[in-house]
């Protein structure tokens, strides 16, 4: 299956979750806004100076330093008294333009002249033209205005600009919770076994980690149910249980046509699943379905997602970029799920590529071009942590250096 059809059917059952609450704006990193925030002022509330320096009337600087007496002092949190011609105004950054003031010479362009008993006066060494150095009143923040729009994800900086207009809490969409469960008898946790006394076959469980990353990332509430044995009666156990109080179930291995692959089964023995062989590398075999369960309405039903992510650490980590990250997104009410690939510039030679469309882990050179880790196997997690993203390359297309290719930073998918 193709991964934009793929996409496509996943993101169709995604409708958005029940539940709006109030989140301190201190706290709201990260969090999907749930209603647009309209303000209820203007900001700045009126003309003001961008600079230290001195309000001015244009016209009295026409000619090259021009002396004008220092009227009035007007710093910021203070109204001034309209400018007489002739006059100039002590300016401070963030104070009201006086009327009839149409500029602001920077003090780093005059001369104070004190004089005893007064403001003294002022020798401007420019000549200004009307408008400078002025920051005019709504020209971040219109009153009546959509400041942040329902469904975006709010950065530090929309926080401050929420802030801005008043804002000491937002209505967010409520966190997805997320349970994560590993299948396979050849995992093992850090820490249970040293290196040296790993048995044959036996391998640490990466998955789980960078899988928990991604989610407590994404905002999702985790709750991780370790590893179960590959047995049948096992895995619909773990599964029924995690479905009764998550919103999405995350399962690692099992989901593909092997004879110790349960979850497919279990899954079905539950609710429903579809197994999906996707056209791309790495990464090909995904699954998703859903369990009912009762939902916390009394005589109402839901459904619990479920999410079957291939075994291969690279596979499981590029599947959950590419799938469950989108989906998961749109469960928030998020409106942007998918980050947009840049143009750049191949440093190497791909002359053999797969049929499937290709993820291939790359970094930014110091000429500007891409450079390609050498094992680009689904099971090299270090190509993840030397990458500075993926080359997301058509199936069966070469690549020679020098060409244009489609480039996606990682940094777009983990902010």
């Amino acid at each position: 299956m193709p991964l934009d059809d793929a996409l496509a059917r996943l993101m169709a059952q995604a409708q958005p979750l029940a539940g709006i609450e109030d989140c301190n704006t201190f706290d709201a990193d990260g969090r999907v806004l749930a209603r647009d925030l309209v303000a209820a002022l203007t900001v700045p509330p009126a003309d003001n100076s961008a600079m230290d320096g001195y309000a001015v009337r244009a016209a009295d600087c026409a000619a090259p330093r021009a002396v004008l007496r220092v009227a009035q002092r007007i710093p910021a949190g203070s109204t001034g008294e309209p400018l007489a011609a002739g006059t100039a105004a002590r300016m401070f950054t963030g104070a009201p333009i006086p009327p009839g003031a149409d500029a602001v010479v920077m003090q780093e362009d005059t001369e104070a002249l004190p004089e005893e008993g007064s403001l003294g006066r002022v020798r401007v060494t420019t000549v200004p033209q009307a408008g400078q150095w002025i920051r005019r009143a709504g020209e971040d923040v219109e009153r009546g205005s959509v400041v942040l729009a329902a469904g975006q994800r709010l950065t530090p900086q929309a926080l401050g600009l929420a802030a801005s207009i008043g804002f000491a809490s937002l209505p967010v969409r409520r966190r997805p919770r997320v349970a994560m469960l590993s299948t396979g008898d050849e995992l093992v946790m850090p820490g249970t076994i040293a290196p040296e006394a790993m048995p044959p076959g036996a391998i640490y469980n990466s998955n789980r980690f960078f899988l928990r990353a991604l989610l407590l990332r994404m905002g999702c509430e985790v709750q991780d149910l370790g590893l179960v044995p590959d047995r049948l009666e096992a895995t619909i156990d773990g599964l029924r249980a995690a479905a009764s109080q998550n919103d999405l179930i995350i399962t690692t291995g099992g989901v593909s046509v092997g004879e110790e692959d349960h979850v497919k089964a279990a899954v079905q023995s539950l609710g429903t699943l579809e197994h999906w062989a996707l056209a791309i590398k790495p990464g090909k075999p995904f699954a998703y379905g859903t369990i009912a369960r009762p939902a916390l309405e009394e005589g109402g039903i839901e459904l619990c997602h479920v999410c079957g992510l291939p075994g291969n650490p690279v596979s499981s980590f590029m599947t959950f970029l590419l799938l469950v990250r989108p989906f998961l997104m749109a469960l928030l009410g998020a409106t942007q799920a998918v980050p947009a690939a840049v143009q750049m510039t191949a440093g190497f030679d791909w002359p053999r590529p797969d049929r499937r469309r290709e993820f291939l882990r790359a970094r930014i050179g110091a000429d500007g071009r891409l450079e390609l880790f050498a094992n680009q196997g689904s099971g090299v997690l270090t190509s993840t942590v030397w990458g500075d993203g993926v080359i997301d390359n058509p199936g069966g297309q070469a690549i020679a250096a020098g060409d244009t290719v489609r480039f996606i930073p990682f940094g777009a998918w983990l902010a």
